[in-house]
């Protein structure tokens, strides 16, 4: 089973929705136009002014550093990657969502950006180099160590605890997406072209069956 396939079967976690290598302002505002970018909008219909323009601001804003997002949409990509069905999370602007929720909701801020750097530390620690710069099966191998809450190792239980924030946000981000419905197969309510009346076994069982 996949791991895109996996995350449907388990479903997202809970969600209402220390600083490494700090970079420059200009790195900041970069990260701030991200949501604008990727095409968020705030939406207005049925919503009170005060919410509308508390959305606006936050989109104005950063949080995550330009490194911190590289490394969030790397992530991101190997929770989700793209398949034969649907396109990866990055290319579902899911890291522009999850900048967006620790903003809306503070209580992920400090979680992910320590998780951040807890993932950068055991990088170097072990190939001397970030994460975001290391091989495809450096990372994988540093992930494999964290993507399973069950198979813990001691010192590791940090490390699996952001993953598994990581995870779920980065499954509530894409499977909220035209394109993550779409992988999902939901169609939602449909209207039915021809109605042809009550099935003969239900009309039977209440003693509507014509003689």
């Amino acid at each position: 089973m996949n791991r895109r396939r996996y995350l449907q079967f388990i479903g997202v976690g809970s969600i209402s929705a220390s600083v490494l290598w700090e970079s420059c302002q200009t790195d900041k505002q970069e990260t701030a136009t991200a949501g604008q970018e990727a095409g968020f909008e705030v939406i207005e219909a049925g919503r009170e002014a005060h919410e509308i323009e508390r959305d606006k601001r936050l989109l104005s804003e950063a949080f995550f550093t330009e490194h911190e997002m590289a490394t969030i949409t790397v992530l991101a990509d190997i929770i989700i990657p793209k398949d034969e069905k649907s396109g990866s999370a990055s290319e579902a602007e899911v890291p522009a969502f999850i900048e967006f929720i620790v903003k809306d909701m503070p209580h992920h801020q400090t979680p992910m950006r320590g998780g951040l750097r807890w993932l950068d530390l055991e990088s170097m620690n072990r190939f001397e180099k970030a994460f975001v710069d290391c091989s495809s099966a450096q990372q994988l191998q540093i992930v494999d160590d964290i993507a399973y809450p069950n198979k813990v190792k001691p010192g590791m239980e940090q490390g699996v605890a952001f993953f598994n924030r990581m995870r779920d946000l980065t499954a509530t981000g894409f499977f909220t997406t035209e394109m993550g419905i779409q992988d999902l197969g939901y169609e939602g309510n449909r209207p039915v072209s021809k109605w042809e009346g009550a099935p003969a076994e239900v009309l039977e069982q209440y003693g509507f069956k014509d003689s």
